[in-house]
């Protein structure tokens, strides 16, 4: 154990420091970790790529279990001509697309570029450019604080939906019940995509929505989207000290619509299976924070109207993600989320909801 800051762990670069710090780089490391902890009545938390968290400037009080755990295996299961594949959670998320990609399992190509591990992607169910992680998951090994043993979920088990699952509904302040161990995935065989459900993402491949593509130039192309926002991790990019989308794309009832200008982009509503909600629409979390008078590279009067001197703002690529300009603090973060959430509640009567796990700070009442 050794003393370290929050801000060296995650993507934001913000966080005070931690009182306990455990690196756990195996199965049998994680869940002593975890039950050390426990048994000293310490607070926990879980910590994997940190690409969705942010921490208080006063740190961590308790314990901080950094999952590193490494490993790929097929777990020789027939799968109807597919494959079936157990990742240990401190993996490398983007590393272990390339490598599917590689040995021509079709399904997470659309996932390319998301920063952190795969442990993380179950857990509030992982999406981009049309694709879910649900698609491809077939259970999730965990290990259960509560019942003190390993715990596994079926796909059905890990109720699934728009940025949720179980899992994130057992966590709270990112300290979990269950505690990811490993992912198991389920993938066909072959070079071409899963059919492509994002129009962006088609216009580019030069394919229609529902049609296939080559897997790698899937990827390619994805990365290049994601980068173009400043979505892919870059140390000399600032705009990619962030945590991504920092707001969900509102889910809402129809009758909403009503109330949005013309020109308002919505989509039909889907559940993990893609099947379309009945009555509910899905709106551009981005659409609305432009229109409200917020862009690219937004920030707050006397910090960081001009970017280049300033603390925080908004990407100067995407209006999506709140930037650590060099010198940010967690509050800086959460001021600027707080600025965006009032405005947009006041411009079109939508609240919009945090993406990343925050803890010990939080946006103004």
């Amino acid at each position: 154990m050794s003393e370290m800051l929050l801000s060296e762990l995650t993507t934001a670069a913000v966080g005070g420091p931690i009182k306990n710090y455990v690196r756990a780089t195996s199965e049998s490391e994680i869940i002593e970790a975890v039950k050390t902890a426990d048994e000293a009545g310490e607070k926990l938390l879980i910590v994997g790529g940190g690409s969705n968290l942010i921490v208080a400037d006063a740190g961590f009080d308790g314990t901080v279990v950094h999952i590193a755990s490494e490993g790929i295996r097929d777990l020789e299961v027939p799968a109807c001509g597919g494959a079936n594949i157990r990742v240990q959670a401190g993996h490398n998320w983007d590393a272990f697309v390339q490598y599917a990609i590689d040995h021509e399992w079709v399904g997470i190509e659309a996932l390319s570029g998301i920063p952190g591990t795969v442990g993380a992607t179950p857990v509030q169910n992982v999406g981009a450019y049309g694709a879910e992680v649900a698609q491809t998951i077939s259970s999730v090994r965990t290990w259960d604080r509560e019942k003190g043993a390993v715990k596994t979920f079926a796909l059905s088990d890990l109720d699934f939906s728009y940025r949720h699952s179980v899992l994130k509904e057992n966590t709270v302040n990112g300290s979990p019940r269950y505690v990811v161990l490993t992912v198991d995935f389920q993938f066909t065989f072959g070079t071409l995509s899963a059919p492509v459900r994002y129009a962006e993402l088609g216009r580019r491949l030069g394919v229609e929505v529902g049609e296939r593509a080559d897997s790698r130039k899937v990827r390619e192309t994805v990365l290049e989207l994601r980068a173009s926002k400043g979505m892919v991790l870059d140390a000399d990019d600032r705009d990619t000290y962030s945590t991504g989308s920092f707001f969900t794309n509102p889910i809402v009832d129809e009758s909403v619509r009503e109330q949005l200008p013309a020109d308002a982009p919505s989509y039909p509503a889907t559940n993990a299976a893609g099947e379309v909600l009945e009555g509910k629409i899905k709106l551009s979390a981005a659409w609305l924070i432009q229109n409200a008078g917020f862009d690219k590279g937004f920030g707050l009067e006397g910090d960081s109207q001009k970017i280049a001197g300033g603390r925080a703002s908004l990407s100067t690529k995407h209006t999506l993600a709140i930037t650590n300009r060099g010198e940010a603090s967690a509050d800086d973060l959460m001021a600027i989320a707080s600025a965006i959430r009032d405005g947009v509640k006041e411009s079109f009567g939508i609240e919009l909801v945090p993406e990343p796990v925050i803890v010990g700070t939080g946006l103004a009442k």
